[in-house]
């Protein structure tokens, strides 16, 4: 079981966004709306008490959730 903090499509939203992928790239890969994509990353952000997405991706990394 998979023990992390981020659910399977946080994580893949999260991995896209490290790589360069804008909210509209991610929506068009993983088949999903540009409001999903945003829900998703403010979900994240909540969970993690951060600022903003770059501060989600730091959090991340540092806790290693994902991997640049």
């Amino acid at each position: 079981m998979d023990k992390g903090i981020l659910t399977k499509r946080e994580r893949e939203v999260f991995e896209l966004l490290v790589n360069n992928n804008s909210t509209k790239d991610i929506a068009a890969i993983l088949h999903i709306s540009e409001k999903t994509v945003r829900n998703h990353i403010s979900n994240v952000i909540q969970k993690l008490g951060v600022k903003g997405r770059s501060g989600a991706v730091v959090e991340l990394l540092k806790l290693n959730e994902i991997s640049l």
